[in-house]
This record gives C-alpha cells, structure tokens and sequence, in this order.
C-alpha cells in the first residue's frame, strides 16, 4: 500500500502510514487512551466530516479552524508580513475554501509549531505551499511522521527580526514558544492553559506537565520556562487552543512564581489573584 495521511479519531494525530496500528499521541502518558479501540481515518473520511472557518484578528492575525470538533481540535494561526507569512501551529484539517484563504493572502513562507499537540495538518499546509521553513525542536522529531522537518533547531531560531522560536521543554521535551515582539504576543504552546468563558473571558490561568492526567511541571521545567518568558515583553498569548489578550509578562510569570512557591501541582489560579499577585509583586520592587 502506498504511504497515504491517516489520521487518529481520538486525537486526531496524523501519520503518513501504510495503515498504523497505534498512535504515538494517545499511547503517551500526557493523554487518553481511545475507550474503544484504534480508529484511523482516510484524508477524505476527515474532509467529509469537518467544515472550516477563519476570523481576522488585530494586529494582522488570522485564526484557522474546523467544526465540529475533531481530536484535540487546534487553532491554525497565520501571522501576516509583507516578506512571507509565518503559520505556526495548524488547525485539524484545512478544507479548500481555507487553503483559498491562505492563498489569498499570500502562502506561507515560514511553517513552525510548538509541540505535537499543536501540529494538526501541518503536512497539508506543507504539501501545498511548500514553505521555505519547516521548524520544529529537534527533541520532538520522533513525532513528525506525518511532514518533513527542513530546519531542526536546539535553543533558539530566528525566523526574522522579531520573530523568535525558543525551546522551553517542559510539558514536551521539544516543546518551544514563537514570540513576536512587534506584536508584544507569545505563542506559547501548552507551556499555560487559560481557562475562558464562552466570550472568551480569562478566567484563569494555569501550567502543568499533562492537562487531562493533572501531572505537575518538575521544579526544574517550570524554572526553565521562566528562564525564558522573564526576557520577554508580551500583553497577549496564544496557546493552540486559545487567543488570550490580558496574559502578559507579569501575569505569566506570576503563575510561574506560584508554582515555585510550594511542592509540585497543577493550580488553575484565578485572574484576579494573578492581578493582585502581579500588583503586590511592583509594590515589592526596590
């Protein structure tokens, strides 16, 4: 049989396979088994099921998106620029009126995500505008069967001038943010959840090693995402999942802090005690 996309009906992880027989996604530790069994889905079954949606956001951003809801159901972010556009993170599936869309506003130059969870049908939007860039952190290779990695980077990669792929680990061993400095945003993969109201509110923020298992972060990856973020300037971040303006810097960092504070948990902390947190944190300072 000839290498074709499968993807899992559980997580929605794709594989280019001659059939597969399990999915390294589910079989991890951070997710849930399938309570019935292996399931794989033919490109077509997946079209079949999903209809496709974008929304223009400020700051030059379009959100990609399927329904109903399929596997993990990410966001496909594309962040526009008048020298190439850069799609991080992808969206379940890419039906052809959101291929149109992309290539209405010029392709993609640049292709990155942050970690396996984010990945979605990376190798669609890589097999039909073959970008100039395929990033991902080389300790998350094992997961990238499904597309061809053109640029394995170790700490950091520099896309553009301001635009910053950073590996934090972590939740995955390869897991890294895209920070935009000029958009003052950070895409921060699962390094936070943000738990939002269906206007999409923050309600609250938290970080964790496995989301549905409730495992902590070690001492050590939450030091080392700070490491990182505390070099930061952001007032906006994007998980796969979620576009949450109002996470800045401080607030992140606050929820870092908390982490630190005490023995290993995962802790969804209210927004208006990371506000107080981050208040009491300037009253603090010298």
């Amino acid at each position: 049989m000839p290498l074709t996309p499968w993807a899992c009906a559980n997580c929605g992880f794709w594989q280019k396979h001659f059939g597969p027989l399990t999915c390294p996604v589910c079989d991890d530790t951070r997710n849930d088994l399938p309570h019935d069994g292996w399931h794989f889905l033919r490109e077509e079954e997946v079209a079949g099921r999903l209809t496709g949606s974008w929304r223009r956001l400020e700051r030059d951003m379009v959100a990609f998106s399927t329904a109903p809801p399929f596997g993990l159901n990410g966001t496909g972010w594309l962040l526009l620029h008048p020298d190439g556009n850069i799609a991080f993170e992808a969206a379940p599936y890419y039906t052809e009126p959101m291929l149109q869309e992309i290539r209405r506003l010029g392709g993609i130059r640049f292709l990155a995500a942050s970690h396996v969870h984010g990945y979605g049908a990376l190798w669609q939007l890589q097999d039909v505008f073959q970008p100039e860039v395929m990033a991902i952190q080389k300790d998350d290779l094992r997961m990238t069967k499904a597309f061809r990695v053109t640029w394995p980077y170790d700490d950091a990669l520099q896309l553009r001038p301001g635009q910053t792929l950073l590996h934090v680990g972590g939740h995955y061993e390869g897991q890294a943010v895209l920070y935009d400095e000029t958009r003052r945003i950070l895409f921060c993969g699962d390094a936070f959840k943000v738990d939002q109201d269906p206007a999409g509110e923050n309600l609250a923020v938290s970080t964790h090693k496995a989301f549905h298992k409730d495992i902590p972060l070690s001492p050590g990856e939450a030091c080392k995402y700070r490491e990182v973020i505390s070099r930061l300037d952001f007032d906006t971040v994007c998980t796969p999942f979620e576009h949450a303006p109002g996470i800045t810097t401080d607030v992140a960092l606050a929820v870092l802090d908390d982490q630190l504070r005490g023995p290993p948990g995962v802790r969804h902390i209210p927004m208006q005690e990371l506000l107080r947190m981050t208040r009491q944190d300037v009253r603090n300072e010298p």
